[in-house]
């Protein structure tokens, strides 16, 4: 995202059409790597929460602003959702949500 835009419902409707298009009924974690400063309309998070396949969301940021803005997110949001420092922590939380995903699915069937 640009520096200084804020993201909105509109912002929504891309990610519900690329999850239908590259993980049509596979489950994913939304990435974001928060480096410029933006507002997310937290509404979002609720919209966010409705597409099936989305089982989580990682943030990353260093940014105080963006760390409490992510407290708020994170109320909203009703699935798997987690503010992270690196990349790298973010990925590694990403593999171990959709394993045991995975697994929990075995589960019930």
């Amino acid at each position: 995202m640009k520096e200084g835009v804020t993201v909105f419902s509109k912002y929504n409707d891309l990610l519900k059409m690329g999850a239908n298009q590259y993980y049509k009924n596979k489950p994913f974690v939304y990435i974001t790597n928060r480096i410029n400063s933006y507002s997310v309309d937290p509404a979002i998070h609720m919209e966010m929460s409705k597409i099936k396949n989305l089982i989580g969301v990682a943030v990353i940021s260093s940014d105080p602003r963006q760390k409490m803005q992510t407290k708020l997110e994170k109320s909203l949001f009703k699935k798997e959702f987690k503010l992270f420092e690196t990349l790298e922590q973010a990925l590694e939380w990403k593999n171990e949500i959709l394993k045991k995903h995975i697994r929990d699915s075995k589960d019930v069937n």
